[in-house]
């Protein structure tokens, strides 16, 4: 069908269509994603004071669900020497006087609300800490959502499975186990006014378990919270950066580290089947990218592409390329300076 025949039939090659598309999409302008990366990455460039935020070294190790898990009750993450077991917990209802089951807390909201808790307590330096009016300043600053919105119900929902949940940490270092088995909030109020009307309320106090608090007080990895509000779409450019900022720097500068694609997928690749890896390949590639977007310092590139292989085929002999090794991690300052 020649170029003629195809304009009479209102046909259109494919390849003449994408110029067009590709000035739709530029004059469109960036998404509202891309706009918060790239309105991230010019304030962590400025010299500027920033807020911190923390988080558990356990949890920069391991991870939470990326999504609702459902009527999973247990969640387990292991990397290397570092291993993570929550476990669903249940709460008072304030109506049917009885506790109720509540879910595994999951996604970026829980990740950031437990940063904000670490934060707060070890700027006041104790386990009890005043959370209404800091939470719901942090919700508007580093959510960028209405703090007494409709679609806060998932923010307090987050903050509820995380206050009923129970956390076993484990750490091996030279030889020694360290276990701490708690809870990482003892006592909460997480339910909302049944009237969407009524002005949603915080729990005005939030107190860490002692065992939670003296680990934090040790293991507490310092992120810089424009970054963190920049990923805040993605649970795994979330992990990803965390990750980074506690590991980076304690890399030895003249002996870089290979990660392989595997031990990646083990860490980050939560339903991603292994059989099929390039999938989950593809997504991490696009959050690593956002991660350097707001972590410009980390040194962080994908290995050597090892040399094509001949094969045999159907009978004849052909090409293949391996994929890459994984990752490549050098020495790197961290996000931010100073502990606090």
């Amino acid at each position: 069908m020649d170029d003629d025949r195809q304009r009479r039939d209102g046909l259109v090659k494919a390849e003449d269509l994408l110029p067009e598309l590709a000035r739709k999409i530029r004059d469109s302008g960036p998404t509202p994603i891309q706009q918060r990366l790239m309105n991230a990455a010019e304030a962590t460039a400025s010299a500027e004071q920033r807020e911190l935020l923390y988080q558990h070294t356990v949890f920069c190790q391991t991870s939470l669900p990326y999504r609702d898990p459902g009527d999973l009750r247990t969640w387990e993450r292991e990397n290397g020497a570092v291993r993570l077991e929550v476990n669903a917990g249940k709460a008072m209802h304030p109506v049917e006087g009885r506790f109720v089951e509540l879910g595994l807390p999951f996604g970026p909201k829980a990740r950031m609300i437990l940063m904000h808790i670490n934060q707060q307590a070890l700027r006041s330096q104790s386990p009890e800490i005043d959370i209404q009016d800091t939470l719901s300043k942090f919700v508007r600053r580093t959510l960028n959502l209405d703090p007494h919105g409709r679609n806060m119900r998932i923010v307090k929902d987050q903050l509820g499975r995380l206050s009923a949940s129970s956390i076993r940490l484990g750490v091996v270092r030279n030889g020694h186990a360290l276990t701490v088995n708690s809870q990482i909030i003892t006592a909460f109020d997480v339910w909302f006014p049944k009237d969407d009307r009524q002005r949603i309320l915080w729990p005005s106090t939030v107190k860490l378990s002692l065992d939670y608090w003296e680990s934090l007080k040790i293991h507490a990895v310092p992120l810089d919270e424009v970054a963190i509000a920049g990923l805040s779409h993605s649970s795994m450019g979330l992990d990803i950066y965390a990750w980074l900022a506690q590991r980076l720097h304690r890399i030895d500068p003249n002996k870089p580290q290979h990660i392989t694609w595997e031990s990646l997928h083990r860490q980050f690749g939560q339903g991603y089947d292994p059989e099929w890896i390039e999938n989950f390949r593809r997504t991490f590639r696009v959050a690593l990218k956002q991660v350097k977007q707001v972590y410009r310092e980390a040194r962080v590139a994908e290995g050597r592409q090892p040399a094509p292989q001949r094969v045999i085929l159907a009978g004849k002999l052909a090409w293949r390329e391996p994929p890459a090794k994984g990752l490549v991690l050098r020495h790197s300052p961290p996000p931010v300076a100073g502990r606090r």
